[in-house]
């Protein structure tokens, strides 16, 4: 039923070759911010603000980034492998290895924070909650933030989601979106 929010962030849903590949990315040890499953993230472009270029980091609202977090390994302080679908800001480790979701053609299921209808297909969106979650679940709570229309903003609502609990009335519909602002693809204006 979508008459909660319940937002779960962006939910890799399909892929045009029918196969969704995470790619491997690291997180520096002690990056100091939560990032939850379903996050969008972005690739630092340069060091400084408790980030290390290259390495993956969470996406505020409005940046460009590169896709959604998917998960962790790695090594912790009493040298134990652990495996989680967040990481925990501060957590020192050593091999570690984030899973991310990077082909720009991936369609991504998201819940919105308000109600959109067919003639929204085409319009481009932000996030709410971006950098928000739930810690027992390790899920992001990112929703798409239905009053940040722009001709240039995170991503795209490609269509309306088959969701068996939606119907078209509903006030928090999951919907199908891409990246739009993807750090490696130019922008391209909504329709």
């Amino acid at each position: 039923m979508t008459t909660t929010a319940q937002p779960f962030g962006l939910r890799p849903s399909s892929h045009p070759s029918g196969t969704i590949r995470p790619v491997a990315y690291t997180i520096a040890t002690g990056y100091a911010v939560n990032i939850f499953q379903n996050q969008p993230v972005r690739i630092a472009p340069s060091t400084g603000g408790g980030q290390t270029e290259g390495t993956i980091v969470a996406a505020a609202t409005g940046e460009a980034f590169i896709g959604t977090f998917q998960g962790v390994e790695f090594t912790d302080s009493d040298g134990r492998y652990r495996v989680s679908n967040k990481w925990t800001a501060s957590t020192a480790a050593t091999t570690i290895t984030a899973y991310v979701t990077s082909d720009p053609t991936i369609v991504y299921e998201v819940q919105t924070n308000a109600n959109v209808t067919t003639a929204d297909i085409g319009k481009q969106y932000n996030f709410a909650n971006t950098l928000v979650g739930n810690t027992v679940t390790g899920l992001s709570s990112a929703a798409l933030d239905v009053s940040s229309a722009a001709a240039n903003a995170s991503v795209r609502l490609v269509g309306l989601s088959d969701a068996v609990e939606d119907t078209a009335t509903d006030t928090y519909l999951t919907v199908n979106v891409q990246i739009s602002e993807h750090q490696f693809v130019a922008d391209v204006a909504a329709i």
